[in-house]
């Protein structure tokens, strides 16, 4: 084989391979066994013809053309090995010519990362505090929901739960239709139009009423935004909540129930509490997170940051396909083309690639590793949060699956970075175990989506999740 060094930078190298007779000679020896076997030549049994018969009757383009499934990644392995170069993913691949057969390879190396001096990035983490409002606004909420719907003998108030018939004309053609339907009017609440809400309140049981919305120029079904809507409404009933006195009775019908409403008060500001800090813990990685990234030099491939946006892509549209979607219908309601959608998707995926490369490299300089018997003990902790035990094999044995595994090691190693980096930040670290160094990495690499384990997640909690 001719090899070609056509360009070297840091991040890639690119190949012109040329094969010649001697070497496409194996590849196509294997190329007509594969073939001879399932084309019929007269004559002759499948897979007896001799290789110059099956040679002229197909063509000899026909067998390098079958060649190459194998040919082009065999030799490029080899001239890898004999060029000492480390790619760092698959290679692009373009093939030249096929008489003899000759090929390029852009092949991306190992990503330069440099963290700077991270070591003394310093952040202050965000105190967490519990107010006696917090703690009153849950206990309302839960009696709130503890509480049965009861008819009411008065007018509609905000946050009664009123039983309607409701018809809506807009521009002369019925819009909205609907008989005994619970509808539960709120200050705030938009729908099924501004205003609607308001219109109900003072209305008494059995009132019919009649009045006239606009309807938004935003709205969703665009032939009927700007015009005006009608409607006749019928009350037929009224209910409130009849709602507890919040005292220790209350408390003992609480969920898995309390001794005392003191005990739920306690139990509600401790979950209050570890909720606020657990929220001010990833603002805390992401603000760690931020700041490394501000230091830290990144080279890499472009080539890895297309393959990077090629994996997103597909990310999506496996997302669409299980919503029943597909990408094709998807882009038509976002007004898209798909080259726009990946242009829109581009900042995003160079993110989460250089995300991904810092905390690799970081794990590299600080030494952090999962050892396998973390691995296992974190598989335990899933049997048992998921209801299992330490003998449900079944559970065990899905996630001992080498991909099941591979993703927990890349979690808890995420897991692990993440913590270091605070430790880091907060100025609770020691120092480094040495200095650092362009080095390849000889850690696992973490999984793509480490926005979902090193990232800090949606930190919106619903206050009634406090118990």
């Amino acid at each position: 084989m001719n090899v070609t060094r056509d360009t070297v930078t840091n991040t890639e190298v690119t190949l012109t391979i040329s094969m010649d007779a001697e070497d496409e000679e194996p590849f196509l020896n294997r190329s007509y066994r594969r073939v001879a076997s399932r084309v019929r030549i007269p004559g002759f049994r499948p897979g007896k013809a001799p290789r110059s018969i099956v040679e002229s009757h197909m063509g000899r383009e026909a067998l390098v053309h079958e060649a190459l499934e194998f040919m082009i990644p065999e030799s490029l392995d080899k001239v890898l090995k004999d060029e000492d170069i480390q790619a760092f993913m698959e290679p692009r691949l373009e093939v030249i010519d096929m008489a003899p057969v000759s090929f390029k390879a852009v092949v991306p190396l190992e990503p330069i990362v440099e963290l700077g001096e991270f070591q003394s990035i310093r952040l202050d983490k965000e105190e967490v505090e519990v107010t006696d409002e917090q703690v009153e606004h849950v206990l309302e909420d839960l009696r709130f929901e503890s509480a049965p719907w009861e008819p009411v003998d008065r007018p509609v108030a905000f946050g009664d739960l009123v039983t309607l018939n409701v018809k809506g004309n807009i521009g002369g053609e019925q819009a909205i239709e609907d008989e005994g339907i619970d509808f539960i009017p709120q200050e705030d609440n938009n729908l099924p139009l501004p205003g609607f809400s308001a219109n109900l309140e003072g209305m008494s049981e059995g009132e019919s009423k009649e009045f006239t919305l606009n309807v938004p120029d935003d709205y969703p079904q665009q032939e009927y935004a700007g015009k005006e809507c009608r409607f006749d409404v019928d009350v037929i009933s009224i209910k409130a909540k009849s709602l507890p006195e919040l005292d220790d009775e209350f408390a003992k019908g609480v969920r898995e129930g309390f001794e005392s409403l003191e005990a739920l008060s306690n139990h509600v500001r401790q979950r209050l509490h570890d909720e606020a800090e657990a929220a001010a813990n990833r603002r805390m990685e992401q603000s760690s997170l931020d700041e490394i990234k501000k230091l830290a030099k990144i080279q890499a491939s472009e080539l890895v940051y297309e393959r990077e946006l090629d994996l997103m892509y597909e990310e999506r549209e496996r997302a669409l396909r299980n919503q029943r979607m597909d990408m094709e219908l998807y882009l038509s309601y976002m007004g898209q083309t798909a080259e726009e959608l990946r242009e829109q998707m581009k900042p995003q995926a160079e993110d989460r690639l250089n995300t991904m490369l810092l905390l690799r490299k970081l794990a590299d300089v600080e030494e952090i590793e999962v050892s396998d018997e973390e691995v296992q003990a974190e598989i335990d902790n899933l049997i048992a949060s998921n209801g299992g035990d330490s003998e449900d094999s079944t559970m065990r044995q899905a996630l001992s699956t080498q991909n099941a595994l591979d993703s927990i090691r890349s979690g808890l190693l995420n897991r692990k970075i993440m913590a270091r980096l605070v430790e880091i930040t907060q100025g609770k670290a020691s120092a480094a175990p040495a200095a650092e160094a362009p080095t390849e990495s000889s850690i696992e690499e973490p999984q793509a989506d480490t926005d979902n384990e090193a990232q800090p997640e949606d930190e919106s909690t619903p206050a009634e999740d406090a118990t």
